[in-house]
């Protein structure tokens, strides 16, 4: 066991820890970033093996280094976690892999105290929060209430049409994640019922070279929507409470592999899961596409999270607690601050922040 001193700590080395960690290296901070995982990019290598990434390659790259999987490719989760890995390596951030921080303190010093899986502790005057936004699973209550006999997978589980028990498949939540899960199980022979609200979706193709340059517009003009302006806080409320529309897939793709489309799931009855107007769904597979929400159980500092879990922050500041930030949250700043074309200009914000409020003040006369 080891006690070290830093100057700013960096907990999660995904891609928001990554440009975090990229632009306070351009200040020359003393800095280490943290992540649990063996590798740079496991997180991405996690998801399930047919994801792939809907945002246009020139909003995806990190700052500095491209992302190199042609003009008009969009990267599968395998492929991005490799760029994180190699982005590390190029700008030679100081990672530490396999290092879970397990709890964060003040000590006595007014430093912040992390305390790592391994049992070593660091202290550090400013730390930055980049775990993300989709750490613990959402399921309702009443998913418990399930014949045990039907199996049930949470998205963030999900791999691949393997895990699918033989016979019919209710995906619950009609979003990107649950369309996606959806597609693929009844390309892979099962009988698939769909059961959410419909999003709305992008009205283009955007897997062809020209819906690429549609996309890239229509994502430039999300990035300006921010908390800034009442629309933007009117978006914020909407996509915190719903989640975003359906970028790639389609009703109509839907349709074409003979999905049947639900009203939302509201309970059970008789170990059958039933909709809002009283249908009741035959399945052997749930997977629940229902949400989930960040894991900041272990920062013990009072006033940092709030009672829905998500953290205190204006900006990526955090408001009761000096020194802290967090980058990747959802709606931070705008509907991008979660994703990869949002992260670099919160990261930018959160380091210029921390770095004024660490400057002496000025000497009086």
């Amino acid at each position: 066991m080891s006690t070290s001193v830093i100057d700013t700590a960096v907990i999660g080395a995904g891609a928001a820890g990554l440009t975090v960690g990229k632009r306070l290296a351009e200040r020359g901070a003393s800095l280490e970033l943290f992540d649990e995982h063996a590798r740079v990019g496991d997180p991405w290598r996690e998801r399930y093996r047919s994801l792939r990434l809907f945002t246009p390659r020139p909003f995806i790259s990190l700052p500095g280094l491209r992302l190199d999987e042609g003009r008009f490719a969009y990267p599968t989760g395998a492929q991005m976690g490799d760029y994180l890995e190699r982005y590390a390596r190029h700008f030679e951030l100081p990672v530490r892999t396999s290092s879970r921080v397990i709890a964060m303190t003040r000590a006595s010093d007014g430093r912040f105290r992390l305390e790592l899986a391994s049992g070593d502790e660091v202290r550090a005057e400013r730390v930055v929060v980049t775990t993300g936004a989709h750490r613990i699973p959402v399921v309702p209550a009443f998913a418990r209430e399930l014949d045990p006999a039907i199996r049930q997978l949470h998205s963030l589980d999900y791999l691949g049409p393997e895990q699918l028990a033989d016979g019919p498949v209710l995906v619950v939540g009609a979003a990107n994640s649950g369309t996606d899960v959806a597609l693929e199980a009844a390309r892979n022979g099962h009988a698939v019922t769909l059961a959410g609200r419909h999003p709305g979706h992008v009205p283009v193709d955007i897997d062809t070279p020209l819906g690429n340059l549609m996309a890239g517009f229509f994502v430039s003009r999300l990035r300006r929507r921010t908390i800034d302006s009442p629309k933007g806080r009117a978006m914020r409320a909407a996509v915190l409470a719903h989640g975003v529309m359906l970028v790639r897939n389609k009703p109509a793709a839907l349709d074409r592999v003979g999905i049947v489309q639900l009203g939302r799931v509201t309970g059970v009855e008789g170990g059958r899961p039933v909709t809002a107007d009283g249908t009741g769904v035959d399945a052997a597979t749930v997977v629940w596409c229902t949400g989930s929400r960040p894991d900041l159980g272990w920062i013990d500092i009072d006033g940092v999270v709030g009672d829905d879990g998500r953290p205190l922050e204006v900006r990526g500041i955090a408001t009761g607690c000096p020194g802290l930030a967090f980058v990747g949250m959802p709606f931070q700043y705008s509907v991008a601050s979660s994703t990869l074309m949002g992260m670099d200009r919160d990261a930018r914000f959160v380091v210029e922040a921390l770095s004024r409020a660490a400057r002496p003040a000025p000497a009086t006369v």
